[in-house]
């Protein structure tokens, strides 16, 4: 019994992070590349802020001067209750033809940006965080991908800068999430967006909800419109490393609950014989995913009764070991190895003692609407 919960476990691991991306590099693709133009729809660019007024002026001067016509171009800054200098900083952009919205209170990022929806005027909607900066030419990049009729929404892609805003490896875990989304691009769609630049038509937001992770949501309404989502790795979006790496596992547990929210509101999603391939990438990239804290708990547990009795038992074992020693070794150091190997075990394990503790805080009734930007 030990052996079989132990090559289950290992291989349903293995699925989540390899077996599932590689099953859909083995499909016939059925899309095409996605089918780039030049265009030029109207664009409202929308940005929650929350208690953002160290960084609210250069995200407004930045956006103001991307390379997109100003007269399809609108920006609607959404204040969600903020208690700071955000207001009178935005006030100062509203002759330059930023729209501001105060919240009368905090309510969640997702009801500012719903509140910021009721003012937009642009066809194509795009969403963006204010740590998040953008290439010059970022607006009129994403928005190219909505000249492919079957594509409802874009994601951009991850890149990490230094303290001092030079570009950085991003970290081998984000290179292997943003290639995944590729591989899903070229197959059919991505099973999620990031959520700190990603751009919609205005039609797919039609079934916005103020009260569930935006940008996975929006995604989930795109494909039950008949849409798709792709990720474009032209579409850039920058973003510091969190000033305080403490606060980075709380910021892993409340992502992983706010779509752990959004999944189990919307498990219909799993029915292939109305959502096809899409149904088998949820199950493969998301719930999957989530699981492997369990197996890798069960692996553990049945390589030590297996030990017990075997030399290549004990081997791995001491495998597992020397792992989670290095993953132990640099959470006590507070400081990253400098060898991007030797970091991969302490990202690892915090991804799934995130993912383990957000399944606890779900099935307690606990749910995320409130948020606060990371200090980067």
């Amino acid at each position: 019994m030990s052996a079989w919960l132990f090559v289950g476990s290992v291989f349903m691991i293995f699925f989540a992070y390899f077996g599932y991306p590689l099953s859909l590099k083995l499909m016939r693709p059925r899309h095409a590349s996605v089918r780039k133009m030049s265009i030029l729809p109207s664009v409202t660019f929308i940005i929650a802020a929350y208690n953002e007024e160290k960084r609210i002026r250069q995200k407004l001067e930045d956006t103001l001067a991307l390379d997109y016509p100003g007269e399809k171009f609108q920006v609607i800054v959404a204040s969600d209750g903020s208690t700071d200098g955000t207001a009178d900083i935005v006030g100062e952009f509203e002759g330059r033809g930023v729209d501001f919205i105060q919240m009368a209170g905090r309510s969640g990022k997702e009801k500012a940006q719903k509140a910021a929806l009721g003012h937009a005027r642009g066809d194509i909607v795009i969403f963006s965080d204010v740590a998040t900066a953008l290439d010059p030419h970022g607006v009129r990049v994403i928005v190219a991908n909505f000249a492919d009729p079957s594509v409802g929404c874009v994601s951009s892609e991850d890149r990490l800068l230094t303290r001092d805003g030079k570009p950085c490896g991003e970290g081998v875990y984000v290179r292997y999430e943003m290639w995944v989304r590729r591989v899903e691009s070229e197959v059919h769609s991505v099973v999620g967006l990031s959520g700190s630049f990603f751009a919609a038509r205005k039609e797919v937001c039609r079934d916005f909800s103020g009260e569930m992770q935006s940008d996975f949501r929006m995604l989930l309404s795109a494909v039950e419109m008949g849409y798709r989502g792709v990720s474009d790795p032209k579409v850039l979006g920058y973003y510091k490393d969190i000033a305080d790496p403490d606060k980075e596992l709380e910021r892993k547990v409340r992502t992983v609950v706010r779509g752990l929210t959004v999944f189990f509101e919307s498990r219909r999603f799993l029915n292939p014989f109305r959502f096809g391939l899409f149904a088998y990438q949820l199950l493969g990239h998301k719930l999957c995913r989530w699981l492997v804290p369990f197996f890798l708990v069960i692996v553990f547990g049945a390589n030590l009764v297996l030990a017990l009795s075997s030399f290549f038992f004990c081997l791995l074992f001491v495998c597992q070991a020397v792992f989670y020693g290095i993953a132990a070794a640099e959470y006590v150091r507070k400081v990253p190895f400098a060898h991007s190997v030797l970091r991969i075990p302490g990202y690892f394990v915090t991804v799934n003692i995130a993912i383990a503790l957000a399944w606890k805080l779900y099935w307690s009734g606990h749910r995320i609407v409130m948020w606060t930007s990371s200090e980067r």
